[in-house]
C-alpha cells in the first residue's frame, strides 16, 4: 500500500492510540500459565500480539472474546483459561510467530522446560532475526534450541532445566524475559543481571524479586513460581504515543491530547529526550493499573527544539522510538548524536540505515554510524518518495516527517504500520485532517 501525506498546518485532537504490545504479549502469556480464568482487558489488536494468542490455542490454550464484556474503546475483554505449566499440550504443527520476535523469543524460554518437541516458525523479517542470545542461556539451562545459522526456525526440545545466574551480554527484555520463563520449570533459582535495565513488564507482571547490586539489576524467580489468575488492563502504547509527541513537538501549531499511556520508567525514556529537546509535554492523571502505571499527556507546538546526544543507559527505554526521535532531531536546532543504538540493525529491518535513508530523501543531513546516527538538525524538509521497506516504525517515523516537508510525501509499503499500530493513518488523519491520502 501507497499513502501520500501533505504537509499540515496545524495538529490538534485526541487520537485513539493502540493498546501496548509488551504488556499484551506477557498478559496472554501469564494468563495461559495460571490456575484458573484471566480477563485481560483492551488487548492490542495489531498483528504481534495476535500472532502470541495463535501460538497458545496450538498449544492447547482456550481464548474467548466476549462481546458483551468491553474495555476502552469499546474493544471486547479476552478471557484466558490458564492451564499452569504442566497443562501445555505438544502442538500438532509449527507454532506460527508471524513478524513477532517477542512470541518467538518469549514463547522459546516457555517451552523450554516442557517434555515435548515444538517447532516456532516465523515470516520473512523474522526469520533472519538473530535468536542465538536466546539458545544460549536456555541451553545452559538444559534446553535442546536446534537453529539454522542462529535464525528460526527454532525447535525447542524441552527438558529438564537447572536454574542458572545468566549475565544478559546485550541489552534485551526479551532475551531476560525467555530465561525468566524458563526458570518457572527449573530446579532452583534462576537469576538475570542486567548490567542496564531495560523495559521490566515481565518481573512487574510476575511479581518477581529485584535486587540492585552494584549499579546492576539482578532479577530472580523460583522455580515453581506461581503465577496468578487475574484481570490484566493493559496501558496505551507509549511507543505509538512517541509519534504524536514528536509530530506535535515539530508542528508550527499543535494541541495533541493521548490518555491512558503507558508510563513504566523502563519505558517512557522518549519523554525524557524530547523535554532534553525543549518539547512541551506535560503529564496529568497518573494512576497505576496492573502494576502498570499510566497517565494522560497533552503536547503542544514549543516554538522549536534543539539537539542532544542520546546514548548509554537510556537507549534501551527508548530503543523502538529512535527512527521518530530521528525525525525530531531533523527539525531540530543544532547536533544531535544517537549512539549505542546497534540493537537497531537486527530488527525488521536495519532501522539504522533505513531511517538515514527516509531523512537524506527528505533532506537532511544524516551521517550514518555502526551504533547509531549524527543529524545536523535545521534543514527544511521536502516531500520525496520513500520506502518503508516493511518496518512498521519506519513507515510512521516518514508520516510525521511528510507534515511538516515542503511538498507531499509518498510512502511505500505504508501497510506495515498495521503490525503495531492498525489504525495509525486514521489516527493521523484524524489530528492532521486533509493531510492523509490513501489510494482509492
Amino acid at each position: 500500500m501507497t499513502v501520500t501525506v501533505h504537509p499540515a498546518a496545524a495538529l490538534a485532537g485526541t487520537p485513539a492510540l493502540p493498546a501496548d504490545k509488551s504488556v499484551s504479549h506477557r498478559a496472554a502469556l501469564f494468563a495461559a500459565l495460571a490456575d484458573g480464568e484471566s480477563e485481560i482487558v483492551g488487548f492490542s489488536d495489531a498483528a504481534d500480539p495476535h500472532s502470541t494468542l495463535a501460538c497458545l490455542r496450538g498449544l492447547g490454550v482456550e481464548i474467548e472474546e466476549r462481546e458483551d464484556v468491553l474495555g476502552p474503546d469499546g474493544v471486547p475483554s479476552l478471557f484466558v483459561q490458564g492451564r499452569g505449566l504442566d497443562g501445555l499440550r505438544a502442538p500438532a504443527s509449527a507454532l506460527d510467530c508471524g513478524n513477532s520476535g517477542t512470541t518467538m523469543r518469549l514463547l522459546a524460554g516457555l517451552l523450554a522446560g516442557r517434555p515435548f518437541e515444538s517447532t516456532l516458525v516465523g515470516d520473512a523479517s523474522l526469520t533472519p532475526r538473530p535468536m542465538g542470545r536466546i539458545a544460549r542461556p536456555l541451553g545452559q539451562m538444559g534446553a535442546r534450541i536446534d537453529m539454522t545459522d542462529g535464525h528460526a526456525p527454532l525447535v525447542v526440545r524441552g527438558g529438564s532445566l537447572s536454574g542458572i545466574t545468566y549475565r544478559l551480554p546485550v541489552a534485551s527484555a526479551q532475551v531476560k524475559s525467555a530465561v525468566l520463563l524458563a526458570g518457572l520449570s527449573a530446579s532452583g533459582t534462576t537469576t538475570v543481571v542486567e548490567p542496564v535495565a531495560t523495559r521490566d513488564h515481565t518481573e512487574r507482571m510476575l511479581e518477581l524479586d529485584v535486587m540492585e547490586v552494584g549499579g546492576e539489576r539482578h532479577v530472580s524467580v523460583p522455580g515453581g513460581h506461581a503465577v496468578r489468575a487475574r484481570q490484566w488492563v493493559v496501558p496505551r502504547d507509549v511507543s505509538a504515543a512517541a509519534f504524536f509527541l514528536v509530530a506535535g513537538s515539530i508542528a508550527e501549531m499543535a494541541t495533541i491530547q493521548l490518555n491512558g499511556v503507558g508510563l513504566n520508567p523502563t519505558r517512557s525514556g522518549v519523554l525524557d529526550v524530547l523535554r532534553a529537546m525543549g518539547a512541551d509535554i506535560r503529564i496529568s492523571n497518573e494512576r497505576d493499573r496492573g502494576g502498570e502505571p499510566l497517565g494522560d499527556l497533552r503536547v503542544e507546538a514549543p516554538g522549536g527544539l534543539v539537539g542532544v546526544e542520546i546514548g548509554g543507559a537510556i537507549v534501551p527505554n527508548l530503543i523502538d522510538e529512535i527512527p521518530v526521535l530521528a525525525v525530531a532531531a531533523a527539525c531540530a536546532e543544532g547536533r544531535t548524536v544517537i549512539r549505542d543504538a546497534e540493537e537497531l540493525r537486527v530488527k525488521e529491518t536495519d532501522r539504522i540505515e533505513a531511517t538515514a535513508d527516509v531523512l537524506r530523501a527528505m533532506g537532511a543531513d544524516v551521517e550514518e554510524r555502526p551504533d547509531g546516527l549524527v543529524i545536523e538538525g535545521g534543514r527544511p524538509l521536502k516531500g520525496a518518495e520513500v520506502d518503508a521497506r516493511h518496518d512498521h516504525r519506519i513507515a510512521m517515523a516518514a508520516a510525521v516527517a511528510a507534515l511538516v516537508a515542503d511538498g507531499p510525501t509518498t510512502i511505500h509499503g505504508a501497510e506495515a504500520a498495521a503490525i503495531s499500530f492498525p489504525a495509525f493513518w486514521d489516527a493521523l488523519g484524524s489530528v492532521a485532517a486533509g493531510s492523509v491520502e490513501e489510494p482509492a
